[in-house]
């Protein structure tokens, strides 16, 4: 925190080292975006960097929240995103293949952004409000499956396999952290790994091309796997210590496809060498580690679960990018977190950074009385 003699006793009151470290990593992605369009601000940089104070300002609006507003609200919220869902693949604009977004005319509205950080904070008010005894016992398996399921096979209709793997694995971590027992995850996990073969079949086609790509980016490398092959290049040309700021070849001469929102992290990596990639994952795991001890030190179960959710959805955009940049999984469209253009984004990781700074906040709220 920062001396209230300073400034204002309620801005001196935030968690100004997390602020000033998002603060970095969203200034190198906009260094990122300026460099990928080949030394412009126009047109990722500027709407990027409007996006990223717009939300910044919600998450320090949402800091100031109260966890029992956060409580009475959770469940009415979760019922009118899946109500949101179902108007999108009943009604919603379509757009490169997918139909993800609401038209509401001033704004299109991606619903499934939402679910993001609401998955994690309905299943932990939903434990806190399940008596301990029931925690294993099947009462606490099946509605927490309803609450994850319903929301991600709509958001794989879209279809947006992505976006529904990251709602799944908050989900799942929130039951897991509330002690459902380990046999209740590795039986339905055998079954899906069985099934595997029958799930490939009722894949799209894209989707489908890009689990081949994954196992065997190769057999089409100026086709399915120009990305991923293109992407290897990027990032293995620019050593330890990168090629140098503005000075990306395969980003400026247009060899790496998406280089602004997939694949953000190949053109950082390819200018900025091994030695800027690190700092930038450093950087996201200290945000985690502070996520994580919020998390650790939340006085109630809800708030603890909540925290945990949350952080997972942050470690899940993160870790699903750089490893689908890498070729050590699939492309799944899942974007660098400020890093890569993309205001949805953008908006979901400050939602999360918010949640997380109101349960901070009142942690150290309650320290002072105490």
């Amino acid at each position: 925190m920062i001396s209230s003699a300073i400034i204002p006793q309620p801005l001196a009151r935030l968690p100004w080292r997390l602020i000033f470290l998002v603060s970095g990593i969203g200034l190198f992605g906009l260094m990122n975006l300026y460099s990928a369009a080949g030394g412009s601000i126009q047109p990722w940089a500027m709407r990027q960097g409007a996006a990223f104070l717009m939300f910044l300002g919600l998450a320090i609006v949402l800091s100031k929240v109260r966890e029992t507003t956060i409580k009475s609200v959770i469940f009415p919220v979760y019922v009118a995103i899946v109500l949101m869902l179902i108007a999108v693949d009943m009604l919603g604009f379509v757009g490169k293949g997918a139909q993800r977004w609401l038209d509401l005319g001033i704004i299109r509205l991606q619903p499934s952004e939402f679910m993001k950080p609401a998955i994690a904070l309905v299943l932990a008010r939903f434990y806190e409000l399940l008596p301990a005894g029931d925690i294993k016992r099947w009462r606490a398996i099946w509605p927490a499956a309803m609450l994850i399921g319903v929301p991600a096979v709509l958001v794989i209709l879209q279809p947006d396999l992505g976006t529904g793997l990251m709602v799944t694995f908050a989900g799942v971590t929130v039951m897991f952290l509330a002690g459902v027992p380990l046999r209740w995850f590795l039986i339905p996990a055998g079954a899906l790994a069985a099934a595997i073969p029958i799930i490939y079949q009722f894949l799209h086609g894209y989707q489908k091309k890009r689990v081949d790509t994954f196992l065997d980016p190769e057999n089409d490398p100026l086709g399915s796997g120009y990305h991923i092959t293109q992407s290897k290049i990027a990032i293995g040309s620019g050593g330890f210590s990168g090629k140098g700021y503005l000075k990306g070849s395969q980003s400026h001469l247009q060899y790496l496809p998406e280089g602004h929102t997939d694949f953000a992290f190949a053109t950082l990596a390819e200018e900025w060498g091994m030695l800027g990639g690190t700092l930038v994952i450093l950087a996201y795991l200290m945000v985690l580690r502070w996520g994580m001890k919020v998390a650790a030190n939340a006085p109630t179960r809800f708030g603890q679960l909540s925290c945990a959710g949350l952080s997972a959805v942050l470690f899940s955009y993160f870790a699903i990018n750089l490893l689908m940049v890498m070729g050590l999984a699939p492309v799944v469209g899942i974007p660098l977190p400020l890093i890569s253009y993309g205001g949805s984004a953008v908006m979901t990781v400050m939602i999360c950074l918010g949640l997380l700074m109101s349960f901070e906040r009142q942690q150290r709220t309650r320290n002072r009385l105490v």
